[in-house]
Order: structure tokens, then sequence, then C-alpha cells
């Protein structure tokens, strides 16, 4: 997998537009509808993960410290329905947290995340925090990481 970790005015419109997309896919015609775009996206590093042909396969964001939690916060985490069952979720969610700790060292990592892949976070040290809640009509809980 190639990555590239940008931030939002770095992007250009062939990565945003693909990850727009992939977000699409997976976010809204697979788990329903709502607003993706939440506004956040722009104080925020975006992590793409394109195959051998350049297609984009997985992707996610890290909303910057002050911005949704005091942490920086991982979100919007997907791989493409191709790939899943493949360990690219895995190695997405490891790279994510590697830069998150190259870049705010000493800092935790909160998220807020789908109830049901509580096990898949609680294996890169996630411990859940408080009780499960609705978001965008799906169970979530929110996890926090200790600083490495």
């Amino acid at each position: 997998m190639n990555w590239t970790w940008s931030r939002f005015a770095d992007l250009g419109v062939d990565n945003l537009y693909d990850a727009l997309a992939l977000r699409c896919r997976v976010f809204i015609l697979e788990q329903g509808a709502y607003l993706d775009p939440d506004g956040i996206d722009r104080d925020s590093w975006h992590l793409l993960g394109r195959d051998d042909q350049g297609v984009l396969q997985a992707y996610l964001r890290v909303v910057d410290p002050g911005i949704k939690y005091e942490e920086p916060s991982l979100g919007r985490v997907i791989t493409s329905a191709e790939t899943r069952g493949t360990g690219l979720g895995r190695a997405l969610t490891a790279e994510g947290v590697a830069r998150c700790d190259r870049a705010w060292r000493g800092q935790g990592i909160r998220i807020s995340a789908q109830a049901r892949l509580e096990r898949f976070y609680r294996g890169f040290g996630f411990e859940r925090v408080g009780e499960p809640y609705l978001e965008d009509n799906l169970p979530h809980l929110e996890m926090a990481r200790r600083p490495a």
C-alpha cells in the first residue's frame, strides 16, 4: 500500500475527489444517509492508501487536537469493500496511530468508534470511555488511547 499523508489544503482535487467518493460509498451507500462533509476536514490530516494501480483502497482522517477532542482524533476510518478481510483496516489504523504518535508526541488519541468495532480498536490500545451513544443512527463508543 502506498500511503499519502496530507493536510486538507495539500490534498489536491484528485485526492480529495477520491477520498470523498470512497467515504460516500462506505458511509452513505453502505451505512445510510448522513452529512459526511462536516466542516472538520479542513482542520485535519488525511491518510490515503492506494494500491499498486493507484486506486484508493483505504482512508482515514486525523482531526487536530482541540477541534473535536482535546487530543488528536482518528475518524472516517474506511477500507473499500473489495479489500475487507485482508488486514488492510489494521494496517491503515496502525499507520494512523503511528502518524499521531509522531506528530503529537506525549498525547493520547481519542475516537468515536462504531460500537461493533470496540474489539478491533482495543487491539490498538484504545479503551472505552463512558456509555454507548447514537451517532448518525449507529451505536458508537468514545474510546481513548494513552500516550505512547
